[in-house]
């Protein structure tokens, strides 16, 4: 059961890291000056978080958020729980002001804990702002499996709202 539970853990924590959740103070819904985005992620009782990680643009540009400056050594990415994660690609972010959306091209995503690797990766990933600042949530989305230990589940479901970006 020990086993279970962790997998659970780390599946759902492998889709949610590719989002974010509820970060750092919001910026005005125009251009912001840093560059930068933050993110937090609470899944199945673990939290991962990270800040400062660097884009291409200020929102609503299209833009490209630096995989590097996320994941150690270079970003500050970092999980309770036992779990470690990685970001695999440079997600690229659209954004509809009218709509109040942004839109990521690619999540893929690496999860691990203890011995056990799981690798997922979802498609245009559709998140809502909050209001006039530049935080979003994700609605939610399903990734799937790319590689990974046989006990890894072969897709993980992110419910709306477990995962959100804040862009500064």
């Amino acid at each position: 059961m020990r086993h279970r539970a962790q997998l659970s853990g780390v599946t759902g924590l492998v889709v949610a890291l590719a989002l974010g959740a509820p970060a750092a103070a919001a910026a005005a819904a125009g251009p912001a000056a840093e560059q930068k985005v933050d993110g937090v992620i609470a899944v199945a009782g673990n939290t991962c978080t990270w800040t400062d990680a660097a884009t291409s643009a200020d929102p609503p540009n299209t833009l490209t958020v630096d995989r590097t400056t996320i994941n150690r050594p270079g970003g500050n990415l970092a999980c309770d729980g036992g779990i470690t994660a990685t970001l695999n690609n440079d997600p690229v972010f659209t954004f509809d002001d009218a709509a109040g959306t942004a839109r990521a091209d690619t999540i893929d995503i690496t999860g691990q804990q203890s011995f056990l690797s799981c690798r997922y990766k979802a498609t245009n990933v559709l998140w809502d702002r909050d209001g006039n600042t530049r935080s979003y949530k994700n609605r939610a989305f399903t990734a799937a499996k790319t590689s990974g230990s046989f006990l890894c589940p072969g897709s993980v479901t992110t419910a709306a709202g477990e995962a959100s970006v804040t862009f500064r």
